[in-house]
Parts: C-alpha cells; structure tokens; sequence
C-alpha cells in the first residue's frame, strides 16, 4: 500500500514548544534563575527555514555572551533539524525591570538582592535602600560598586552581619 505523508520534525515544532525548550536555559553565571526569567530571551520568530531567538545580554560585553548563544542553541537542537539563529539585540537593552517575578524570588533564594522595579530612574533605583536576601533588613551598607560579574555590586548586611550581592540596576 501506500505509505502516508510524514511531516517533517521542521515542520512539526511549534513556537510554544521552543519556548517551553527554553525554559530550561539557566543563566550560566546564576544558574538558579533561566534566561527567560531574566528577561534576556526577548523573542522568538520561526518559519519553515529557521529558527530565530533574540537574546539581549545584561550588558554588551557580557562575558557569558557566547555561553548563552551555545545553550540557547542546545535546548533546541534535539527538537529539529531546523537551523537555530541567536540574535543578540542590544536595542533596546536590557534592564533589570525585565526579570519576573519568579527570576526576582529565585534570585532571593539564591543570596541575590534584587534591584527594584525603576522604570528607567536607575540614579534612583542605586539610591533606594537595597534589603538583604537573607535577612531582610535594610540596615545595609555597599562596600563595591563591582562584584565578581559586571552585573553585580558587593553589599553587607549591618543587621546579619552577611555579605551579599545586588544584582544592579540597569
């Protein structure tokens, strides 16, 4: 008899199914949190040729830049013969008002400070108290403007006496 029309595994992705793929693409710096929940994947476009994924980096010279680029590209490589494209799209940038809800908590949980939502008054978001992810206060005082990434800057907590970081404001 004759054999029925297969579709294509190309064909047969679905958008939903890249974006649920890259659900588990976690920061490589910060792996408690994805790069879905940092806000760093901004899109994801597909016809029957490619697959697009748009990422914009915390800054432009992030030096996981390359690393994300790689992930991205392996969270989708078992899903289609497809060709996967990652853009890096530094307009607009990005800023830490795009972390969700779900990447500020995970942040939290993993010893971050979060920096408050600031709309684009980052002078006033670096003025703004900075609370202490394991305790919570606010007695809390910046010892560098530079922490172990370009993402972040070393805080202490007068009140637990721990250090900590904050994921800056951007």
């Amino acid at each position: 008899g004759e054999r029925p029309d297969h579709q294509s595994r190309s064909m047969a992705i679905t958008k939903k199914e890249v974006w649920k793929a890259l659900e588990t693409v976690v920061d490589p710096e910060i792996p408690a949190v994805t790069l879905i929940e940092l806000g760093i994947i901004r899109r994801v476009d597909m016809d029957q040729d490619r697959i697009l994924v748009a990422i914009s980096p915390t800054f432009s010279g992030c030096p996981a830049l390359h690393v994300m680029q790689e992930d991205v590209r392996r969270a989708l490589s078992g899903l289609t013969d497809l060709p996967v494209h990652v853009e890096v799209q530094l307009s607009p940038p990005w800023t830490s008002d795009f972390i969700s809800p779900a990447g500020r908590e995970k942040l939290i949980s993993f010893g971050l400070a979060t920096p408050p939502i600031h709309g684009g008054d980052i002078a006033g978001a670096i003025q703004a108290p900075v609370e202490c992810p394991y305790c919570a206060s606010e007695n809390t005082t910046r010892k560098n403007s530079w922490g172990p990434t370009p993402c972040r800057m070393i805080y202490y907590c007068n009140a637990c006496q721990q250090p900590f970081e904050l994921f800056k404001p951007l």
